[in-house]
């Protein structure tokens, strides 16, 4: 079954559709043509090709017309610098009839296989960017050569709470061996979707011949016409359907298990499925995929993934409320107030992205020296990976240097203080600063949770400061909070919102309200787990009761990451703002002062105790909670912070809650960041009366 041409426009009216148009071309040595089906759908490498209906109408229609020609060979390439990267997810998102979602299941698969079952041999001349369905485009094809240029080679599926839905499940595993499709379709989609480079996919054998890309698909044509000609012959790994597909699907389920504790339909399915794919029955291996994405497309657990996916890659890009860039100064120098690991990672950041003086001041000269020192340290090891070249590392470190004398920051722009979290100490920083920078030098704090407006309340120009939050570690987490103080001027946040995004990072303007948005949330849930246990629940069951949200961390070993003492001080400054809704826990304080860092303590096998030392200060009361209680008082709690967080207008929408959970937390895409799983689950009516997002928007449309 496939759309016609009026269907498919029917289906999805918006679709940016990618046409597929044939042309025969002449290769030496082979008496016929090949016939050459190239992929573009109008736009730029910027706007990569997708599949909706039209689209995979259209590569239908151009599959006619190869066949109807009798070539020597088929074969499938794309645009500059793109392949194709999956399914058209817009068009998916309105999704909501039954009929419909079988037939965008079945049509993929009908079309795909074409090339499978063809007797002429078909090729996929892989010229970029090849993901989700795209890559099961190229799998679906006999033979496939790739560009050396590749940036991006993936599965995404999983990480969206998907699968692929187009015979990847079934192709992969049979063409590279369960263990690696178990690598590429599960492990790194559930690792932040993790890419595949060049090399990786070449060792795995996904493709068969990587050439250069100046002359990509001359090579390519040149190739297949060795292969037509039996001049190449392409070696296929023998396939372990026996013990090894077994260990595969194993280490599949507990990799899915440990990532998502059950609450990612989509991932479970992919295992399902990457299990049939030992019978190696493409009918029935197929048909198992058409049910499971009729179905799973029309799941509001997709539709938060898709609604992740979204927030991430159109909301992150225009910041809610962020002035006209046009304002924004040019940043020629940074200082950097601080030489401690946080400040240390910020001075990497910015001269690896800006390429401009990064100037590092502490109190004595070894730790300004321990700061420099770690930052060349890290270039080193760029250098060291092959990631920039020994030119690059020395003007990089050339560029950073530390001083004693704040005078140094004469000429800076831009001085973020990353010192002791503590207002006068902040305050004081501050003060010195402005008797040596310019008044238009913008003054910047990666304060966790105090006042913007309070630190800048002494200054003589406290409109040009602004707050300026990182997430630790600083290059794996890509969230920047910024923080408008009461006086901040729109040049100043506009220069902070430029420089976030030549950062590479995801800006959210944030409200100056205490903790802003990232770690309010996450002290208020971790106040009520840390209740819990005060109150008598064992620490492994009030622990993990928030185990099916499958979130990255447990709460305890969140506090274990951050460090007890700033979840301490971060919990006082909120108790002080909010003393009815955030408590500090006695036993906590009991915990930093012994100069514990964990409750958790593992052995060699793995198995999670509490450490004794820890059981034996921690004052617990008779009053155990079950973990569904533990886990109703938690959400109830996030449910209601969150409203009171937008009814104060910390920021604009709850989409920015969102993105923040998704970006600042690693809180899993799949989940929606936490606002979905909270309208779904019903917890957000149960507690404020509403829904927090508008029917649709990250659900099945009604």
């Amino acid at each position: 079954m496939t759309f016609t041409a009026e269907q498919a426009k029917a289906a999805f009216p918006d679709e940016v559709v990618t046409k597929a148009v044939t042309r025969l071309v002449r290769v030496p040595g082979l008496d016929k043509p090949v016939a050459l089906i190239t992929l573009d759908n109008g736009h730029d490498h910027t706007r990569p090709s997708t599949f909706g209906p039209q689209g995979l109408a259209s590569l239908n229609a151009a599959l006619d017309e190869a066949f109807a020609a009798e070539p020597t060979a088929i074969a499938v390439t794309g645009k500059p610098f793109i392949f194709a990267v999956g399914a058209d997810l817009s068009g998916v998102e309105a999704v909501s009839d039954p009929a419909l979602a079988r037939e965008i299941a079945e049509t993929g698969h009908t079309v795909f296989r074409r090339l499978t079952d063809s007797k002429i041999p078909t090729f996929a001349f892989v010229n970029g960017a090849v993901m989700g369905g795209g890559l099961e485009l190229a799998l679906s094809c006999h033979y496939r050569t790739l560009s050396e240029n590749t940036a991006a080679i993936s599965f995404p599926e999983v990480f969206l709470g998907l699968f692929p839905g187009w015979g990847g499940t079934q192709l992969l595993p049979n063409l590279i061996g369960p263990d690696a499709a178990v690598t590429v379709i599960i492990e790194n989609a559930l690792n932040q979707n993790k890419m595949l480079n060049v090399a990786k996919a070449a060792e795995l054998g996904i493709v068969d011949e990587v050439l250069g890309s100046a002359d990509f698909l001359e090579q390519s044509l040149a190739w297949l016409a060795k292969v037509v000609n039996g001049e190449v012959t392409v070696q296929r790994r023998e396939i372990d359907r026996g013990e090894a597909w077994d260990n595969a699907i194993a280490r599949a389920r507990s990799i899915v298990d440990g990532k998502t504790h059950g609450a990612s339909p989509g991932a479970a399915k992919a295992v399902e499925l990457l299990e049939l794919a030992r019978n190696n029955d493409l009918d029935a291996g197929y048909a198992a995929e058409t049910d499971a994405l009729a179905e799973l497309l029309l799941d509001d657990t997709l539709r938060a993934g898709l609604y992740s996916f979204n927030l991430v890659n159109k909301r992150a890009k225009r910041p809610a409320g962020a002035p006209d860039k046009s304002l924004a100064r040019k940043v020629g120098k940074v200082g950097v107030v601080g030489a401690g690991l946080m400040a240390s990672q910020l001075a990497l950041l910015f001269v690896r992205r800006l390429k401009v003086p990064v100037v590092l001041t502490d109190v004595d000269q070894a730790r300004i020296d321990k700061g420099v020192s770690y930052v060349h340290g890290e270039v080193d090891k760029l250098q060291a990976k092959l990631r920039i070249s020994p030119d690059e590392a020395n003007r990089l470190k050339a560029l950073v240097s530390g001083s004693l004398d704040k005078a140094a920051f004469a000429d800076a722009d831009f001085v973020i203080e990353a010192v002791f979290e503590e207002m006068g100490v902040k305050q004081q920083v501050f003060g010195e600063l402005e008797s040596y920078v310019s008044p238009e030098a913008i003054l910047a704090t990666n304060t966790s949770s105090l006042s913007v407006s309070e630190m800048a309340s002494k200054l003589q120009h406290p409109e040009r400061v602004v707050g300026f939050h990182f997430f630790n570690p600083v290059a794996v987490l890509p969230l920047l909070e910024i923080v408008r103080g009461e006086k901040t001027d729109d040049a100043s946040l506009a220069t902070a919102f430029a420089l976030g995004k030549q950062l590479k990072k995801s800006s959210v303007l944030v409200k100056d309200a205490p903790a802003f948005v990232v770690n309010r949330l996450l002290l208020r849930f971790l106040g009520e787990v840390l209740t819990a246990i005060d109150e008598g629940t064992p620490f492994d069951v009030a622990d993990h009761a928030l185990d099916p949200l499958g979130l990255p961390m447990s709460p305890l070993v969140l506090t274990q990451l951050v460090g007890p003492a700033i979840a301490l001080h971060v919990g006082e400054t909120l108790h002080a703002a909010f003393p009815d809704r955030f408590g500090v826990s006695e036993n906590l304080k009991r915990f930093v002062d012994s100069g514990k860092t964990a409750v958790w303590q593992w052995d060699s096998s793995g198995q999670q105790t509490v450490d004794p030392e820890v059981a034996e200060l921690w004052q617990q009361g008779d009053k155990p909670s079950t973990a569904e209680e533990v886990r109703e008082r938690a959400l109830s709690a996030i449910a209601e912070e969150i409203r009171i967080m937008l009814d104060e207008g910390v920021v604009a929408e709850a989409q920015d809650i969102d993105l923040c959970l998704i970006l600042g937390a690693g809180w899993p895409f799949w989940l929606g960041g936490i606002t979905p799983y909270l309208d779904r689950t019903g917890i957000s009516t149960k507690v404020n009366g509403k829904p927090f997002l508008a029917p649709g928007l990250a659900s099945v449309p009604a």
